[in-house]
């Protein structure tokens, strides 16, 4: 660890501080109907959208009319991405002649993950997808999964909001509204900065280059004999790259162009545009949190769910961070990063140009958040790293989260937190003004119980049964982490991956796949009843007996209910898995 890696870390948090007021009354704004600096041009636009489909922009809604109208749309959305993989090779913008995604259970899980903001990628995409899947499927989803994530959090927000109402708003308008305000123009200008860091956008077939000196392999023949074939010439691959990066972090989408994803350098060439794709990473679910205290006229509670956020942050990138400069204790006295840096660190599967710091820092980004893209292979950090990257996604991501699912995950845990400062008192739990009762705690836990549930049952069978175990290249703890991993991450909607796991299987796709859309739609259904129920309710003027959701022992209390029915859940795994690990490493022995 350096004073300059801690300076990094510490910068990349003021930069979400400062960008969280602008931003978030900038979104407030947006969703209450008011007018913006964009308004000349994304208001005509927007009213063209509404002729074109039919769409009332002043009907309101119900919770469960809201609610059917975001399955509905996720469900046609979901089919056509599924049918543009399997007939890729006759569709148009592909130069180089990919066929259709084959097998189905690999289309499935790649349209499972991208319609539910998941981005799990179980293929090579420079070698698999054709530049009008990449463009018109894959980056399309990435803003409408983005846009009804924010959706769904103002719906949850005018739900706490609003008085004896029985709408939340209309899905329609709050989808349209969060693509054309608060993710096209952000990234259009992101788009043009990232190619002027030298991100890869154009349409261009790979180009083939020659050698500075042919390679050598050994091939196995259909015969099963064994020759050694010589490669004089390369593919190097590309397309609209950039277009998509930046949506990939903006929208907390994280599925990458590239294999390597942001650790590409046709993806992430230079310091600057890391910076950047980590920044967009936080900045729409850090200004979120302001725009909930705009808009519940509690500003003060909004800096309180920012606070509680920033300290789990802070907490798990220092963990990280220290894990990852301490290094594997089995390589005492042997050099474990580059003779440019300073000794001692774990630099396995990190990018040198990026350091241990860069990449502690983006692998605790990008699990806090629902994102999933990676400068570094999470499966090389050590145990005690990898499992705090596992227990950020086991936090159902509320930690900054994902663009809207992190801000109505983390009012779920809120509901939660005043319920159990109410029977400390012993009073009927309120929350600015709204009486939390039987019915939102039920399904506030029916949310909360979900999550797990999924993970271990599927986590359990995998590791006993061979169409699991199979498929894993490490054994002992590690392997069994692995296969956790895997499940919490599709649960999690985030997307990124250990890697020693042969996931793209019949059984792996189908279980990931069904995981992803449970993760995210098993959990929206009653987060919206909560939302539709808080706002039929009377303003509740607060008493001597009112815990305060705008104090530092809020903040406390928040946090401590974040870990205890989060991560305390999956304790026993855990246990099994990454703390054995640390444990016979210390004892020398590893996987």
């Amino acid at each position: 660890m350096t004073a300059n890696g801690w300076f990094q870390i510490a910068l990349f948090l003021a930069l979400i501080l400062a960008v969280t007021k602008p931003l978030g009354v900038f979104m407030a704004r947006v969703f209450s109907r008011e007018q913006t600096f964009l308004d000349p041009i994304a208001r005509p636009v927007e009213r063209l959208i509404y002729r074109l489909t039919g769409v009332d922009e002043q009907h309101e809604m119900r919770w469960t009319e809201y609610a059917v109208a975001m399955l509905l749309f996720s469900a046609v959305s979901m089919l056509v991405l599924y049918g543009m993989q399997r007939l890729q090779g006759v569709l148009p913008l592909n130069p180089q002649k990919l066929p259709g995604v084959s097998p189905a259970h690999l289309a499935f899980n790649t349209a499972a993950s991208f319609t539910t903001n998941t981005n799990w990628q179980a293929y090579s995409g420079e070698t698999t997808m054709s530049y009008f899947t990449q463009m018109a499927g894959l980056a399309y989803h990435n803003f409408v999964s983005a846009a009804v994530g924010i959706a769904l959090a103002i719906a949850f927000i005018r739900g706490v909001a609003r008085r004896q109402m029985q709408t939340i708003g209309n899905f329609w308008v709050d989808m349209v509204r969060a693509s054309l305000w608060v993710l096209l123009p952000f990234c259009v200008i992101g788009t043009l900065f990232l190619v002027s860091q030298g991100v890869v956008q154009n349409l261009r077939p790979y180009d083939t280059v020659k050698l500075v000196e042919p390679q050598h392999a050994q091939v196995t023949g259909p015969d099963g004999k064994i020759a050694v074939e010589t490669i004089s010439e390369q593919s190097i691959a590309q397309g609209p790259v950039a277009s998509q990066e930046i949506i990939k972090e903006w929208g907390t989408n994280g599925g990458g162009f590239f294999n390597a994803n942001s650790a590409h350098p046709f993806e992430n060439p230079t310091p600057l545009s890391n910076l950047i794709e980590l920044f967009s990473i936080f900045a729409v679910s850090s200004g979120l949190t302001y725009t909930l205290g705009r808009m519940t006229g509690s500003q003060k509670h909004g800096w309180a769910v920012w606070a509680a956020m920033a300290v789990l942050f802070a907490v798990g990138v220092s963990t990280v961070y220290w894990a990852e400069g301490k290094g594997n204790p089995l390589l005492a006295g042997a050099d474990q990063r580059p003779t440019s840096m300073q000794s001692g660190g774990n630099m396995e599967g990190k990018e040198v140009r990026f350091g241990i710091a860069n990449s502690a820092l983006w692998a605790t980004a990008t699990t806090d958040a629902s994102c999933g893209a990676i400068n570094g292979w999470h499966d090389s950090f050590t145990p005690l790293g990898g499992m705090v990257l596992l227990v950020n996604i086991m936090l159902s991501e509320v930690i900054f989260g994902g663009v809207g699912a992190g801000m109505y995950g983390m009012l779920i845990y809120i509901v939660l937190t005043v319920f159990i400062a109410g029977l400390m008192v012993g009073r009927t739990p309120e929350y600015l003004g709204k009486k939390i009762e039987a019915y939102d705690v039920k399904m506030a836990m029916l949310v909360a119980l979900i999550f797990p549930l999924v993970i271990l049952v599927l986590s359990a069978i995998s590791s006993v049964n061979g169409f699991g175990t199979s498929a894993i290249l490490n054994p002992g703890p590690h392997g069994l982490t692995e296969i956790l991993y895997a499940y919490t991450s599709g649960a999690g909607n985030n997307g990124s991956a250990f890697g020693g796991l042969a996931v793209n299987s019949p059984w792996y796709d189908t279980t990931i796949g069904l995981t992803m859309l449970a993760g995210r739609f098993l959990m929206i259904i009653p987060m919206l009843a909560i939302a539709g129920n808080l706002a039929q309710k009377k303003y509740v003027p607060p008493s001597l007996g009112t815990f305060p959701v705008t104090t530092l022992l809020f903040t406390v209390l928040l946090i401590g209910v974040i870990i205890i029915v989060g991560a305390l859940t999956f304790f026993p795994a855990l246990s099994l898995g990454p703390i054995l690990e640390h444990l016979l490493m210390q004892a020398g022995k590893t996987f």
